[in-house]
């Protein structure tokens, strides 16, 4: 499996008329996941997101190259 770079949002069993729609969902909710939230409290909510998703995906060498291109231009 390689990393996919193309835009995949989606919500099982929703329409959407436009094609940024989920992301902008997506996007939404992130944001109102760190609502209230202090910068520590908000830097753990991050590491565990990165952790559950990275269980989820589970192929450890998309994971390492999802992790080589968060890295460029840093």
């Amino acid at each position: 499996m390689s990393l996919n770079l193309q835009p995949n949002f989606n919500e099982s069993g929703k329409r959407y008329f436009r094609a940024f729609t989920p992301g902008d969902d997506f996007y939404e909710a992130l944001i109102d996941t760190h609502r209230d939230l202090s910068d520590e409290q908000s830097a753990m909510v991050n590491a565990k997101l990165v952790l559950l998703l990275a269980n989820h995906v589970g192929d450890i060498s998309v994971l390492r190259e999802a992790m080589r291109i968060a890295r460029q231009d840093i």
